[in-house]
C-alpha cells in the first residue's frame, strides 16, 4: 500500500493549469491542491481566475493566478517566467483553455455553407493553437529538466461526428495527433520521464453546452435526448469524475504512459447505439 501510495504522490509539484477560471479547470485544481500540489491557474478573464483563486484557497494549499491569453506568445513566456521565478520549475501542465464557440455552432436550419470562415478560424484557434503555444512554452523547461507531464483536453468530437460543431471537432482531432506527436518527439529526444496524454471527456454541462442540451426548463433538448441514448450509464457527466484520471496521469503511477487519448466518457465512445 506504502508503495502505491508514493506512486500517486505529488506533493510539492508545480501544476500549471489554463483555462484556470472555468469549470473544469477549477475541478482538477482542486483535486491537484487535495493532493499537495502546488497550483498556478491562468486565463485571460482576469475577474473570474480572481474568483476562482479565492474560492480554492486556504491555509493549507498554494495556490496562484496569472492573467494569461493562451493564443499571446509574449504573454506567455512573460507569465512562464513569472511561475519559475516564484517556484524554480513546472513539474505538471494541463491545457483546459478552450472549448466551442456560440459563433462557430452552425444553427438550426442552417447547414455548412452558413458558416462564416472567420468563426471556424477562433474555434479552432483557441483550441488548437491555445494547446500548442503553452505546450511549446512552458514545455521547453519541462525537457531542460528532463521530467514533467503535460495533460491536453480531447473531447468526443475528435473521433465521432458531432454534428454542428466542426470547427470544435477539427480543432480537437487536431489535438489528438499533437498529444501523440508530441509523446515520441519528447520521448526520444529528452528521455523517459517526460510524458504528453490527453483526456477525452464525454458530455459535462458546462455554461458553454448547456443551451445545447437543455432547454430553459431543464429539460433535455432532441440533441440532449441522443446523446443519453447512447451513452450506456445514460447520465452526464460530472466535472469531478475528470479529476481522477488527472492525477493519475500527473502522477508517476501512469509513468509507462505517453501518447494516450484516455475517455471519460459513460461508454459513449464504444456503443454503436444497437
Amino acid at each position: 500500500m506504502k508503495v502505491l501510495k508514493s506512486l500517486f504522490d505529488i506533493k510539492s509539484r508545480v501544476a500549471v493549469l489554463s483555462g484556470g477560471g472555468g469549470i473544469l479547470a477549477g475541478e482538477m485544481a482542486k483535486g491537484l491542491l487535495d493532493s499537495g500540489a502546488r497550483v498556478v491557474l491562468l486565463d485571460i478573464n482576469e475577474d473570474n481566475l480572481k474568483k476562482k483563486v479565492k474560492s480554492l484557497k486556504t491555509n493549507d494549499n498554494d495556490i496562484t493566478g496569472y492573467k494569461c491569453d493562451v493564443l499571446d506568445e509574449n504573454n506567455l513566456k512573460a507569465v512562464n517566467d513569472k511561475i519559475l521565478t516564484k517556484f524554480g520549475k513546472i513539474d505538471i501542465l494541463v491545457n483546459a483553455a478552450g472549448g466551442n464557440m456560440t459563433s462557430a455552432t452552425i444553427g438550426l436550419g442552417q447547414t455548412i455553407f452558413d458558416m462564416k470562415i472567420e468563426n471556424f478560424r477562433k474555434v479552432t484557434d483557441l483550441n488548437l493553437i491555445g494547446t500548442v503555444l503553452p505546450t511549446l512554452i512552458f514545455g521547453e523547461d519541462m525537457a531542460k529538466q528532463k521530467s514533467g507531464s503535460i495533460i491536453n483536453i480531447s473531447s468526443m468530437a475528435s473521433t465521432s461526428v458531432i454534428t454542428r460543431v466542426v470547427g470544435y471537432s477539427a480543432a480537437k482531432a487536431a489535438i489528438d495527433n499533437f498529444t501523440k506527436w508530441m509523446a515520441v518527439e519528447l520521448a526520444q529526444k529528452f528521455g523517459d520521464k517526460i510524458r504528453v496524454n490527453a483526456i477525452a471527456p464525454g458530455f459535462l454541462i458546462t455554461e458553454q453546452n448547456r443551451s445545447l442540451l437543455t432547454n430553459e426548463d431543464g429539460s433535455l433538448t432532441d440533441r440532449g435526448t441522443t446523446i443519453l441514448k447512447i451513452t450506456p450509464f445514460k447520465r452526464f457527466g460530472e466535472p469531478d469524475e475528470l479529476v481522477g484520471t488527472v492525477l493519475w496521469l500527473a502522477s508517476d503511477a501512469s509513468k509507462f504512459v505517453t501518447g494516450a487519448v484516455i475517455p471519460i466518457d459513460g461508454g459513449f465512445s464504444i456503443f454503436s447505439g444497437v
